[in-house]
């Protein structure tokens, strides 16, 4: 197998195996346009980036932990619903990014392994980033897993029990953003979401406990990040997408096959 492969399915495992349990919280709190704003900010990363000539990693965090603080505290002044301010965000930062990175005459770059990744590119320095990243993640989600799943099941419950809810939704906000930053090189801007929600929902529907659900939406990432590649290497098709198309068949095959219960 060629070296680049090898570095793209390790790159796709690493990226499924920490996006499952998040995007459980992501299904479970019903948090899809969240995500989606995030993944839209990053590309406003990737123009701050490019004309500060700053690691792109490291400008993509900045920014997509920027958006989620600020998404925290507009959300508490309580003046505009949260979904019209997710779609400001969102559409402002995308168009942002995209006017900027017009503006930057001296550097041509490829947007469209931007919006839909560039799996097959992956560098041992993407790689050390994506399991630096998951290996931080995968700790703070060990330790915060109890109250964040008291905060999601019932938040004034968890507020009543002492919890420092408004800290813990910071928290799992800076998880999502550190993800997106990580997983935007596998599938994207515009699919980044995807792979946080379909092997999720997938997995909702095999899994009878929480945790069951996380590891279950690993798994199924994982499965899908391995279907995908094959696809891509034997009928050229972009990896990025047929990562995503497969994490899909595996999400209908699923539903077909498991009947909804009752």
């Amino acid at each position: 197998m060629p070296d680049f492969m090898i570095y793209a399915l390790l790159g796709g495992l690493g990226v499924a195996a920490i996006s499952g349990p998040l995007g459980c919280f992501v299904v479970w709190r019903r948090m899809a346009y969240f995500g989606d704003t995030l993944a839209h900010s990053a590309l406003m990363g990737i123009a701050l980036g490019l004309l500060l000539d700053i690691n792109m990693n490291i400008a993509i965090t900045a920014v997509c932990i920027f958006i989620a603080i600020a998404l925290v505290i507009l959300l508490k002044q309580r003046q505009l619903a949260s979904d019209t301010l997710l779609g400001i965000l969102a559409h402002s930062s995308l168009s942002i990014g995209l006017v900027v990175v017009s503006f930057i005459e001296e550097v041509r770059i490829d947007l469209t392994g931007y919006l839909f990744g560039d799996l097959l590119a992956i560098s041992l320095t993407d790689l050390a980033w994506i399991y630096g990243g998951a290996v931080a993640v995968g700790l703070v989600l060990a330790i915060l897993w109890k109250p964040l799943l008291m905060m999601t099941i019932h938040e004034e419950l968890a507020k009543v029990e002492g919890l420092p809810v408004d800290w813990l939704r910071l928290v799992l906000m800076l998880l999502f953003s550190i993800v997106i930053a990580v997983a935007m090189k596998i599938v994207g801007v515009l699919l980044i979401t995807a792979m946080l929600i379909i092997p999720a929902a997938t997995a909702r529907r095999v899994s009878n406990t929480p945790e069951s659900m996380a590891l279950n939406a690993s798994l199924l990432g994982m499965l899908s990040v391995a279907l995908g590649l094959t696809l891509s290497y034997f009928s050229d098709t972009p990896a990025g997408p047929s990562v995503v198309v497969s994490a899909f068949t595996l999400f209908i095959l699923f539903y077909l096959a498991r009947p909804q219960k009752g």
